[in-house]
């Protein structure tokens, strides 16, 4: 369970670990930083980790002091872990997702994984573990743990976790989206998870934020295509729903990331509502606009079958 703490005496923040054996049998052991030197690069967006565990992968003596056995990994799991901080120097309370790259001692990543700490308050610090499970087929030995990367957007307007129905009775959210030929397409989500109807009408209402969750200017956001690719369904019309609890409705964004003359714009994150006076929904679409300056948004429809 995650718990508010004072920040530890720092470790490594990237450490390079070789096997080493446990103290008894059955006993994953835990590695220790390199030269046992305090941690010198700064956090990487108020996330650091602390120490990373690796299991013995060298046999270790017998009880009788002759035979050797190797320490046996968890059932279904690398035993490979990383702890970690979070810690808001903000103002405001806020959601962090912290990207975790499992690489070989070559710099080669392995695996990542993504982790979501909510709701951590202002000078406050969490404590949490990300752990690998168990690679995939063929993956080289992991000995480092990074953070590769940090989103974080105000705790009241988080993407709700899977299965939760915000008190609005309304699900928001963003899926991973969609690249080809430097077309970029994400879709934006809307579930009525409530008891009452719920109507929509038109577009999804946009504002684009930049890493301090500040407004973007200087982008043009277009109902439609805009122009910048056809078949998309983003020119269909705009059409009243009314969605019935249960039911759901689809809508997206459309960019291109072309580079030309001029500053390349990338912005993380959008602030969505469903309709005018709707509660407001932070997401993190990444938008690499590139220098097109424009970006497109869909009309609500019904997600077809």
């Amino acid at each position: 369970m995650r718990k508010a703490t004072s920040l530890c005496p720092a470790l490594a923040a990237l450490l390079l670990l070789t096997a080493c054996g446990s103290e008894h049998a059955g006993a994953p052991a835990t590695a220790a930083p390199a030269s046992g030197s305090a941690v010198t690069a700064a956090p990487t967006d108020g996330v650091r980790i602390t120490s990373v565990t690796i299991p013995s992968s060298k046999p270790t003596p017998g009880h009788d002091g002759l035979s050797v056995h190797a320490d046996p990994l968890p059932t279904g799991d690398s035993g490979i872990s990383a702890a970690y901080t979070v810690t808001n120097t903000g103002t405001k309370a806020l959601t962090y997702t912290v990207l975790f790259d499992f690489s070989t001692d070559a710099g080669e990543v392995m695996a990542n994984r993504r982790e979501t700490v909510r709701s951590v308050g202002p000078g406050a610090t969490v404590e949490g573990t990300v752990r690998l499970g168990m690679p995939g087929p063929g993956t080289s030995r992991v000995t480092r743990v990074k953070v590769s990367q940090v989103t974080k957007v105000p705790a009241s307007e988080a993407p709700p976790e899977a299965g939760e129905c915000p008190p609005s009775g309304i699900r928001l959210t963003t899926d991973d989206g969609d690249a080809a030929m430097g077309l970029r397409v994400v879709g934006i989500h809307l579930e009525n998870c409530g008891k009452q109807d719920y109507s929509v009408n038109g577009y999804p209402l946009l504002e684009l934020l930049d890493k301090d969750l500040r407004p973007v200017q200087g982008i043009q956001i277009v109902q439609g295509s805009g122009g910048i690719s056809t078949g998309t369904g983003f020119d269909e019309p705009a059409r009243p729903l009314v969605l019935k609890p249960g039911e759901s409705a689809l809508s997206g964004l459309m960019w291109r990331n072309t580079t030309e003359s001029g500053p390349a714009a990338d912005i993380p994150y959008g602030r969505v509502r469903a309709k005018q006076g709707a509660d407001p929904v932070t997401v993190t679409p990444h938008l690499d606009l590139g220098t097109t300056g424009k970006l497109a948004v869909r009309p609500w429809t019904r997600p077809s079958r």
